[in-house]
């Protein structure tokens, strides 16, 4: 097995940042979780709760653009506890909160940290594991989300069988103060990537963050941010609106309703380790084109073809495949695209600005769907995305097995 051929550098880096981003997916699908009862307790409405979402994913993708283009200038694992620390203190705060608007600004507040993580952790991965299984650890570690998912659907089952929704829903929050306890872990365990290290040594400085909009990056930053934006849109799209879309226009009356999500979580988990090993098998390229055709395939059949409940079930298992495995070569494409000077930034824009762009969409469809039937609205929305995915990941240089040296990427780009 490919960990088996891992240092013990590279070891501690995945199990950090396998553990960061896992309890990225904790924190942020909480919330998601308790709405309900927020929208019981404290009368909150549908919109409020919609605003408090997108507000978390926006301040997550300027986090994420920030946190890059510091860890350019003060390094990886920093960054990393800092981000780290930060996600966890927010997200137990907002235990603390008693009405609508604090919750917002804690989410929000909250949302610099979720981002940022995830841009820091990219880059180190990407700078300390082999060319040769770059693919599967970025994978490795992108799956991670999955499996905070499911923590988090655990832990809202056992906290709200034994304690009341008034205490609950805080309870849910101040575990997500836990994770700060990972940052004892990175203090003492994981090191500056190599590559990150020598251009500090050599005294060389970072490049400017604005160096990814001149050319010859300007062409990769464009693309690799359509990539990106073109995955977030339909990711989005579909997990907002699909339940909706099944119980109003469907009328499915789905029974068990953490039974359909451990299917969907499994399909995830199973897309994510699949898109990892398809990623450095077929090549970044190859593999986002797949995972997008797959996708909007599926939903097209969700949307268009009548389903039974049982059915639903079933097409839930290779829905969260394709939705989520596409998200595996990411870090490692993303990585590969840009020079070590400018790598964070880069990688922590293109990723975040398709975050950006993806958190408006099931406000579109939303607002769509006011004119033509929501799973119209879906079924445009994610063939769009979809289209966007494979036309930008066509016009982008493959790297798979690609190199890092401090100073290949500029040129690799043009």
């Amino acid at each position: 097995m490919w960990l088996q051929q891992t240092t013990v550098v590279e070891r501690r880096a995945l199990i950090a940042t396998f553990a960061g981003y896992g309890v990225d997916g904790f924190d942020y699908m909480i919330y998601t979780f308790v709405i309900p009862t927020l929208l019981g307790l404290w009368g909150m409405s549908r919109a409020e709760a919609g605003f408090i979402a997108t507000g978390s994913l926006l301040s997550a993708a300027a986090g994420g653009w920030a946190a890059g283009v510091l860890a350019d200038r003060f390094g990886r694992v920093r960054l990393l506890q800092i981000t780290v620390l930060w996600f966890a203190l927010f997200t137990g705060l907002c235990g603390f909160t008693d009405t609508y608007r604090q919750l917002l600004w804690t989410r929000v507040l909250q949302g610099f940290g979720f981002g940022g993580e995830w841009s820091v952790g990219a880059v180190l991965i990407a700078e300390t594991i082999a060319s040769r299984n770059r693919g599967k650890a970025a994978g490795l570690v992108q799956s991670s989300w999955a499996v905070g998912w499911a923590a988090a659907a655990l832990a809202y089952g056992c906290v709200f069988a034994l304690i009341p929704p008034p205490w609950g829903w805080r309870i849910l929050f101040w575990l997500g103060i836990l994770p700060a306890l990972l940052v004892l872990y990175i203090r003492r365990h994981v090191v500056e990537p190599p590559l990150h290290a020598a251009l500090r040594e050599t005294g060389a400085a970072a490049g400017h963050f604005l160096d990814i909009f001149r050319p010859p990056l300007l062409r990769t930053s464009v693309l690799a941010s359509l990539l990106s934006c073109g995955m977030m849109a339909a990711y989005y799209s579909v997990t907002t609106w699909l339940p909706t879309f099944l119980r109003s226009e469907r009328h499915l009356s789905v029974q068990g309703t953490s039974g359909y999500l451990l299917v969907l979580i499994g399909g995830s988990l199973a897309g994510y380790w699949a898109g990892a090993w398809l990623s450095d098998a077929l090549g970044r390229r190859r593999c986002c084109m797949l995972f997008a055709a797959g996708g909007c395939a599926l939903i097209l059949c969700y949307l268009r073809v009548p389903v039974t409940d049982g059915q639903m079930l079933l097409l839930g298992f290779p829905l969260g495949f394709f939705l989520s495995g596409i998200f595996s070569g990411m870090g490692a494409f993303l990585a590969e695209l840009y020079p070590t000077a400018v790598r964070g930034s880069g990688q922590g824009f293109c990723y975040n600005s398709g975050r950006a762009a993806g958190a408006f969409c099931p406000a579109l469809i939303g607002l769509w769907s006011a004119h033509l039937p929501l799973g119209e609205g879906i079924a445009w929305m994610t063939a769009a995305a979809d289209g966007l995915v494979i036309a930008a990941a066509w016009a982008l240089p493959e790297t798979r097995g690609r190199e890092l040296p401090p100073d290949a990427g500029a040129a690799a780009a043009s």
